[in-house]
């Protein structure tokens, strides 16, 4: 199983959703919670059409953190 790296931004009426590691692979939703849920749908369909298409899938290499700052 891998675990790839989502980068979650909040809008001003909506949150966004992408993964850097499967470019494309890009979702968009009114709360968090929905986005988080289909951000997992669209992370599972994006790499079966891979797979249907003979694509390697790429492993996870993108990390991310939060840096405080006054």
């Amino acid at each position: 199983m891998n675990e790839y790296t989502v980068i979650l931004e909040e809008g001003e009426r909506n949150w966004s959703a992408y993964l850097p590691d499967l470019p494309g692979c890009v979702v968009a939703g009114i709360t968090r919670e929905e986005n988080e849920q289909l951000m997992r749908e669209a992370i599972a369909l994006h790499i079966q059409l891979m797979r249907q298409d003979g694509d390697e899938i790429p492993p996870p290499t993108t990390r991310a953190m939060r840096v405080a700052v006054a």
